[in-house]
């Protein structure tokens, strides 16, 4: 049978409608699963982040970018269960301060707009952004989140990183998989925000480990 749902994660300074062309190529698909992209409420708090996430990621593909694949791979320790993971650069808390210290940084001078800035470029415009104040909660959060391997029985869980990224982005994924043994891959001509620039990409990848994990079920 494999995954039930796919539940794709936004991260800080967007909603879940950043995802809307990435989940339209994938629910077009022949015998696609749910495929859900919600509004994560932003409560600045991990453990009630995951708690209110749990019901849409048992059994799930999830997928995020960002704060949203710090999330994935959160959940993917946690107790909930989900049939695997696809985190593109999630966000590595105290592993690599210096990822997300540019980020804080132009957060603290400028507020929201200046962090999505910073975060995803000229890709990102104001119309991508929710409740400002949960962008504050969001980086309270994520710079604390310390990804931990994943919890024995878990589905599979990969890491990926943009070609087009920063050398800290590929640093941080490389630390990653050093510490938790999550593989990582390489996006082709990507960068972080992939699933806006490159959306038909992206989907090609969730569709192949969708792939994966129904061969194995």
């Amino acid at each position: 049978m494999g995954p039930s749902r796919i539940l794709l994660l936004h991260g800080a300074a967007t909603t879940g409608a950043v995802w809307n062309h990435v989940a339209g190529i994938l629910r077009d698909l022949p015998d696609a699963p749910e495929v859900i992209n919600p509004d994560r409420p932003s409560t600045g708090d991990v453990v009630s982040e995951i708690a209110w996430l749990a019901p849409m990621a048992e059994n799930a593909l999830v997928v995020g970018v960002g704060g949203g694949a710090a999330l994935c791979l959160a959940l993917a320790a946690s107790e909930v269960q989900i049939a695997g993971g696809l985190a593109h650069e999630p966000a590595a808390g105290r592993l690599v301060p210096e990822l997300l210290a540019p980020l804080v940084t132009a957060y603290a001078r400028g507020g929201a707009r200046a962090l999505a800035a910073a975060a995803y470029g000229d890709s990102w415009d104001s119309s991508m952004l929710g409740d400002t104040d949960a962008v504050g909660r969001d980086v309270t959060m994520f710079r604390t989140l310390e990804p931990v391997p994943a919890r024995d029985g878990q589905g599979p869980v990969l890491v990926t990183v943009g070609s087009l990224s920063p050398p800290v982005r590929h640093r941080a994924a490389e630390t990653l998989s050093s510490i938790t043994g999550y593989d990582v891959a390489t996006l082709p001509g990507a960068r972080h925000f992939v699933h806006r620039e490159k959306p038909a990409l992206f989907a090609e990848w969730i569709v192949a480990m969708l792939a994966g994990i129904r061969s194995e079920a």
